[in-house]
């Protein structure tokens, strides 16, 4: 049995000794779909008729929107493109009241990145968007800060962290584009947190507000259940 299925198999055990609901996924979360069942025909939620799909980038093929897994702990947040503010605060000295045209005129990056699961399922995708670090930078951190909280739409206490030497080392990215084309709601516009190299349910989708903070034990929703705070792709799934 490969490591991933042994994975799936206890995150199986989990929900047989009650820690996560019987229909839930470690890489978010509850009503995982695939393919047509997700996107619908390829990228139909997609909106934007002048964007085009990308199929390859720096020489790999990429995995199609339509062949890709997704998943929502309480159904796809519809969030406003118009409404929609980020918020950054918690510890920093300027916070932050962001809109989506704020998070479009940052400075744009494009990785070809692996969004792995740890129950054994992944994709290959260019993602596209800004460095959070530079927004951080803008926020002004303030020294006592270890970690960056995500709230969501579907979570709002928190649905997961990233330490923040882990989001300056690695210039962590909050993904406003897949492949080319504007994420679309089901994937978690208006951003997907690119967590390199991290477990899916570290890679937060409908991200309303950032919290810098220094409690180093928070722990979100999936670590709350006992999955690996670091989530790290090698590594132990569980704590």
């Amino acid at each position: 049995m490969s490591s991933r299925a042994v994975r799936g198999c206890l995150a199986c055990m989990l929900v047989m000794l009650g820690m996560v609901g019987s229909s839930a996924t470690s890489c978010g979360d509850e009503d995982l779909s695939w393919g047509d069942a997700a996107m619908g025909s390829g990228s139909a939620s997609h909106t934007n008729p002048a964007e085009v799909e990308a199929t390859e980038f720096n020489g790999v093929r990429l995995t199609p929107l339509r062949e890709q897994g997704t998943n929502a702990l309480k159904g796809t947040q519809v969030i406003d493109k118009e409404s929609y503010r980020l918020v950054v605060d918690g510890l920093v000295e300027h916070p932050l009241t962001l809109s989506y045209s704020d998070l479009e005129a940052y400075e744009q990056h494009s990785w070809l990145m692996d969004m792995n699961c740890v129950e054994g399922w992944g994709f290959t995708a260019k993602w596209t968007g800004p460095s959070l670090s530079q927004i951080l930078a803008d926020a002004g951190v303030k020294a006592e800060a270890v970690i960056a909280i995500f709230h969501t739409a579907d979570v709002q206490e928190g649905y997961t962290s990233l330490t923040l030497d882990y989001i300056r080392e690695n210039s962590i990215l909050l993904a406003l584009k897949i492949n080319d084309l504007t994420l679309p709601a089901e994937r978690g516009f208006p951003f997907q947190v690119v967590a390199k190299h991290k477990y899916g349910y570290k890679w937060a989708k409908w991200v309303t507000r950032i919290e810098l903070s220094a409690d180093a034990g928070f722990r979100g929703y999936w670590e709350r259940a006992g999955y690996n705070n670091n989530a790290d792709e090698n590594g132990p799934p569980f704590e």
